[in-house]
C-alpha cells in the first residue's frame, strides 16, 4: 500500500534538491523535439548496458538508417547486428538482446510498434515492457518518460540509486526496481513528467561530479545538508 503523495518527509528532501541542483547545474531541459519515438528509446536501452549514451545514440541512429524501419532490423542476423553494434562495450551481447527483443515485439505485435502502450495505466505499460527480452525498470521507465509518450515514470540508472541510498532516501543495498518502487510515491504531486526527467538528469550530473562511485566529494555538494552520508547521520535502513 502506498503512501499519500507528499506526506513522507522525504518528498520535502526531493523537493529541497530540486532547486539547489538547478542552481549548481542550471536546468537541463530535454526539448520536445529531442523526444524520439518509444520503439528507438526501447532499442538505445536494449543496447546500451555500461555503454556511453552518445556511443548508443549513434549505434541506434546507425540501425534505423541503414535498414529503415524497426521491423527490418528484427530479421537481421545476430552476427550481423554484432558488426553493427561494435561501438557498445558489449557488442555480442547487445546483438542478441536486441535481436530477441525485437523478435518478441514482432511475434505479439506483428510489427515493431509500441503506440499502444500510450493507451494503458502506467504500471501496466511498463510491465509489459518488462516481459520483452532485455528490459529491465531502467528502460521501461525511461521508454514512458524520455521518449514522445512524456509519462510521468521515474528513470534510475547508476548514479540515481547511488545518491539516493547514500542520501538515506532509498535502503542502502535497495536495487533499480526497488528503488523506483520507493520513489515513486515520494515524487512531489506538483512534479510533472519533464520534472522528474530533469530530476534524472540532475542527479546524473551531481553522480559525475560530487557524489562519484568512489571518494565521494561531500565537501561543497550542494544537497549535503540533506544528506546522511554527507553529514555523518545513520544510514537509511
Amino acid at each position: 500500500m502506498q503512501l499519500p503523495l507528499g506526506t513522507d518527509p522525504r518528498t520535502e528532501i526531493l523537493r529541497r534538491m530540486q532547486p539547489a541542483l538547478i542552481a549548481r547545474f542550471g536546468r537541463i531541459i530535454r526539448p520536445s523535439d529531442k523526444r524520439r519515438a518509444p520503439e528507438w528509446v526501447l532499442v538505445h536501452g536494449v543496447i546500451g548496458a555500461q555503454t556511453k549514451t552518445a556511443a548508443s545514440n549513434a549505434s541506434t541512429d546507425g540501425l534505423l538508417a541503414e535498414h529503415g524501419s524497426w521491423e527490418a532490423v528484427a530479421v537481421v542476423s545476430v552476427d550481423e547486428l554484432e558488426a553493427r553494434l561494435q561501438r557498445q562495450t558489449f557488442p555480442s551481447v547487445a546483438a542478441q538482446r536486441l535481436k530477441d527483443c525485437l523478435s518478441a515485439i514482432m511475434a505479439e505485435r506483428g510489427s515493431v510498434d509500441l503506440r499502444h502502450l500510450s493507451k494503458l495505466d502506467l504500471a501496466v505499460a511498463m510491465e509489459w515492457l518488462e516481459r520483452l527480452p532485455g528490459v529491465a525498470r531502467k528502460n521501461s521507465a525511461g521508454v514512458m518518460n524520455a521518449s514522445a509518450f512524456d509519462r510521468k515514470a521515474m528513470v534510475i540508472d547508476g548514479h540515481h540509486r547511488r545518491i539516493m541510498q547514500r542520501m538515506g532516501i532509498v535502503p542502502a543495498k535497495a536495487d533499480t526496481a526497488k528503488t523506483y518502487d520507493v520513489l515513486m510515491p515520494l515524487v512531489p504531486e506538483e512534479w510533472s513528467a519533464a520534472d522528474l526527467d530533469e530530476h534524472h538528469l540532475l542527479l546524473k550530473k551531481l553522480g559525475q561530479t560530487h557524489c562519484r562511485p568512489r571518494g565521494p566529494q561531500c565537501e561543497g555538494c550542494p544537497v549535503r545538508a540533506d544528506c546522511r552520508t554527507g553529514t555523518g547521520a545513520s544510514p537509511a535502513r
